[in-house]
C-alpha cells in the first residue's frame, strides 16, 4: 500500500502563489509515476501535471502549463506542486495520485491506484 497526504493549500489572492506537497509512504519502491489533480465543485476530477517517480518525465494540462511546476524530493518521499500566477478559475480541491503502471495516460485517473485526501485551494478575485 501506499499513502498519499496533501498540505499548503488555502486562501489566495488572483496573482498569488502557493506551493501544495504531498507526503508520500508505504510501499514507495512500487510507484512508476506521481500526479495532480483538481476538483471544483460541480465539475468531474481534472489532470493538472504528473512527473515519473524516478527520472525526469513531467507532464502539465495546457491551463496550467507556464504556471504550475511539478517537482519531487526522492530524500524526502515528497511530490510537491508549486503554483504561481492563481485564478479564480484554478480554485478547487487538489488531489495528489501515485500509479504503479508503466502504460496508460498520464491524465486519465483510472491510471491511479492511490489518492491523497485533497486540499483546498481557493483563490479570490
Amino acid at each position: 500500500q501506499v499513502q498519499l497526504v496533501e498540505s499548503g493549500g488555502g486562501l489566495v489572492q488572483a496573482g498569488d502563489s502557493l506551493r501544495l506537497s504531498c507526503a508520500v509512504s508505504g510501499r514507495t519502491f512500487a510507484i512508476y509515476t506521481t500526479a495532480w489533480f483538481r476538483q471544483a465543485p460541480g465539475s468531474e476530477r481534472e489532470f493538472v501535471a504528473s512527473i515519473t517517480w524516478i527520472g525526469r518525465g513531467t507532464y502539465y494540462a495546457d491551463y496550467v502549463k507556464g504556471r504550475f511546476t511539478i517537482s519531487r524530493d526522492n530524500a524526502k518521499n515528497t511530490l510537491y506542486l508549486q503554483m504561481n500566477l492563481l485564478k479564480s478559475e484554478d480554485t478547487a480541491v487538489y488531489y495528489c495520485a501515485a500509479s504503479r503502471l508503466y502504460s496508460g495516460n498520464y491524465y486519465d485517473t483510472g491510471r491511479y491506484d492511490y489518492w491523497g485526501q485533497g486540499t483546498q485551494v481557493t483563490v479570490s478575485s
